[in-house]
């Protein structure tokens, strides 16, 4: 009979990561919702998880110790990626959610919400061309953040950044759930790129080089210190002129040559950030974020985010 009962158990485990259920349905409770022998963690939902950037983000998340249950939203492809991510042999329980009807569900008891929804910028796209297809995805996922899990932090990927977290703050105030240090727009995108042209331009490994990254993500409200740069340095005027334009414009520079932006840099972009929130002290990175409330860009520690 314990026997049985065992074969039972796990079946409706394997069940309960491709077969989403409510919270009132499902036998695999959220105070049971971690690997055998693991400690609790963090409940992280990624909306848009079927996407570019929504994939590898998903497997990321599933190999952080400090995430034990891991909600995989879309309105296209959600079970299959569900299936995939959940076959990794790390502690986070996943489970998919697919289609507007299910959004509730993917929200319910969150901690963390990620949204990369939406369409990237394709040649000839500016960021301002994805505002009338992303301004009203990112609105119809921040009514339901309002709603079922209003404490969550939100880290929004949506571009344009510099438009979308605006439009999510305006959906929170309206709720009455508006908290401005819970809403963060991620533009470590730039501080990555800096990082790298810097240098090349030094001759230098990119991972001893730290360029404070502020404003916007958009362009010239993108504004590099390179006068804040650590290790300490100098550069002519001409190589200011030169950094500075290709730090602005290097989303640009992707996109003239392929479709695939939201494929690649990101993936660094939250690996650096994840490795920040393990806190592993030779790579403990300052991601940077657009602040709803001043619209400039701060350099917060992830880590704190969730202490």
């Amino acid at each position: 009979m314990e026997a049985n009962s065992g074969a039972t158990d796990r079946i409706a485990r394997i069940a309960g990561h491709l077969c989403p259920q409510t919270e009132d349905d499902v036998c695999l409770r959220r105070s049971h919702c971690r690997a055998k022998g693991g400690g609790p963690g963090f409940n992280v939902a990624i909306l848009g998880a079927a996407g570019g950037i929504g994939q590898p983000l998903a497997m990321l998340m599933k190999m952080n110790p400090l995430v034990s249950v891991l909600h995989l939203y879309d309105v296209v492809n959600t079970p299959g990626v569900t299936a995939d991510i959940s076959h990794m042999d790390t502690g986070a329980v996943v489970r998919g959610f697919l289609g507007q009807q299910q959004l509730e569900d993917a929200l319910t008891g969150m901690d963390l919400v990620i949204i990369p929804a939406g369409v990237p910028r394709k040649p000839g796209m500016t960021r301002d061309d994805l505002f009338n297809i992303n301004a009203g995805i990112v609105k119809t996922l921040c009514e339901a953040i309002a709603k079922c899990c209003p404490k969550a932090i939100v880290n929004l990927i949506s571009n344009p950044v510099n438009s979308t977290v605006p439009i999510a703050a305006k959906v929170f105030k309206r709720a009455g759930t508006y908290d401005p240090k819970r809403l963060l727009g991620v533009t470590m995108l730039d501080v990555v790129r800096a990082n790298t042209f810097v240098a090349e331009v030094l001759g230098v490994d990119p991972r001893d080089v730290d360029v404070p990254v502020v404003g916007g993500h958009a362009g010239i409200t993108i504004l590099p210190l390179l006068s804040q740069i650590k290790p300490p340095c100098s550069f002519t005027p001409k190589e200011i002129e030169y950094l500075t334009d290709r730090i602005q414009n290097g989303g640009t520079e992707v996109v003239e040559v392929s479709i695939y932006i939201f494929a690649f840099y990101f993936y660094f972009l939250f690996l650096f950030t994840l490795i920040s929130i393990t806190n592993i002290p030779k790579f403990n990175h300052y991601p940077s974020f657009l602040y709803p409330s001043t619209v400039e860009v701060l350099m917060i520690n992830v880590l704190h985010l969730f202490t």
